[in-house]
């Protein structure tokens, strides 16, 4: 996978300084108003299976591209403000937006593709029209400003590799132009010429205070006004970074629910909870559930964290996880202590959780499936119980057949 992002970032540069990626400018209006408007270059790297073989076909947004009225929206209290733009035979790309009033973030990045169009996929050996996703991408700016990121950047949609390039980005706008205040992506800050590194220090870096456990939180997503999603739970975040001596800092966070808004969405085999704890902390969870099995997963975790000792934005994510498992239906509860490893600069500890993100039918829980910690937890004092209890059976018989013994040795006189 690192072979083929390489590659890809490596095309669009070339690409780039030949001119043959040109940034392209989508507007989404209401009327008079425009509320999302994004000028952005993008390339898609898609497999497909060919007559012999797996290809690769590499597509530039072009400059043709534009809005689809029908597809993209501004939103309203039941749906999340959309842009979509459609490009040749059958071809589109959207962008979810969400917000918590002083965040708003990039939920959804949708790619459709036409493999018919044989222009772009010769001898495919189908002609259907695939649709791939990826959540939770790290894109995000507080409210009234202007997402920047000129550097690229390159995310998985599972058969397809999406390399956005010199992109100005802004949803929930308040004018018709983009905002002058800009929130600068982290490739964008570390390309920035460094100040002078310092003489090495021989001073270790103090470990930081372990932060204690967090305070348990609870959790929900709301759709068309009904409760799809429920999670009940502390949240302890762990990250490693570089900071500006050259040193490694470990650093852990609480969650403290009483700062933390959520959101999310609940699809039929996708559903996503978004933490935003003030313009801090962006933490989202995405579960997928398998039709057949009827068993879901946590199967993604992505960070967006601006704390103060940090020495730029952090973000993290992995979508290939398959943490915290149960049956359509039912909730799953771990009480004990848990560490999710999400990256190896990135995990996080949870405390007392319960969570159901398929299948509510009301606001509480239903029953759960309880995690294999807790379970060994349950055990143990049954087996030692039952172990002392064999003990004692056994002194028991012990004594029994000692007095027996004892009392057949003396004779009647």
């Amino acid at each position: 996978m690192k072979i083929v992002n390489a590659f890809v970032t490596l095309v669009v540069v070339l690409l780039a300084v030949s001119g043959a990626i040109q940034a392209v400018t989508l507007e989404v209006t209401d009327g008079n108003s425009t509320c999302i408007k994004a000028e952005l270059s993008a390339v898609f790297s898609i497999t497909y299976n060919a007559s012999n073989s797996t290809r690769t076909a590499l597509v530039t947004l072009p400059d043709s591209a534009s809005v689809d009225p029908g597809s993209s929206s501004c939103g309203s209290a039941g749906s999340s403000p959309w842009l979509v733009a459609v490009f040749g035979s059958g071809h589109a790309l959207g962008l979810s937006f969400t917000s918590n009033g002083s965040v708003y973030s990039v939920t959804n990045l949708t790619l459709q593709y036409n493999l018919s169009d044989a222009t772009v996929f010769p001898e495919a050996n189908s002609s259907d029209v695939v649709t791939v996703v990826s959540a939770s991408v790290g894109i995000w700016a507080p409210v009234n400003s202007t997402y920047r990121c000129l550097s690229s950047a390159t995310f998985r949609l599972d058969t397809a590799n999406l390399t956005f390039s010199n992109m100005r980005l802004q949803a929930y706008m308040s004018g018709n132009d983009l905002s002058p205040n800009e929130s600068v992506c982290l490739a964008d800050q570390t390309t920035t010429p460094a100040p002078p590194r310092p003489t090495p220090s021989t001073t270790p870096v103090p470990v930081p205070t372990p932060a204690g456990p967090p305070e348990r939180g609870f959790y929900n997503v709301t759709q068309n006004n009904t409760v799809c999603l429920l999670a009940h739970m502390g949240l302890q975040l762990n990250v490693t970074y570089t900071d500006t001596q050259n040193k490694t800092v470990q650093d852990v966070m609480n969650i403290n629910p009483d700062h933390t808004s959520s959101s999310g969405s609940c699809e039929a085999n996708s559903a996503s909870l978004v933490l935003t704890q003030e313009q801090s902390t962006i933490l989202t969870f995405n579960f997928t559930l398998n039709s057949t099995s009827k068993r879901y997963h946590l199967s993604g975790v992505s960070l967006v964290a601006n704390w103060p000792d940090l020495p730029a934005n952090f973000s993290a994510g992995n979508s290939s996880l398959n943490y915290l498992r149960s049956s359509f239906g039912h909730s799953y509860m771990c009480n004990a202590e848990q560490t999710l490893v999400v990256l190896p600069t990135f995990s996080i500890n949870t405390f007392k959780l319960q969570v159901q993100p398929f299948g509510v039918t009301t606001t509480q829980f239903a029953s759960a499936e309880e995690c294999q910690i807790d379970q060994d937890q349950m055990l143990i004092p049954i087996i030692v119980g039952a172990a002392l209890s064999g003990l004692v059976l056994i002194v028991l018989i012990a004594y029994l057949i000692g007095r027996k013994r004892s009392h057949a040795g003396y004779q009647t006189i």
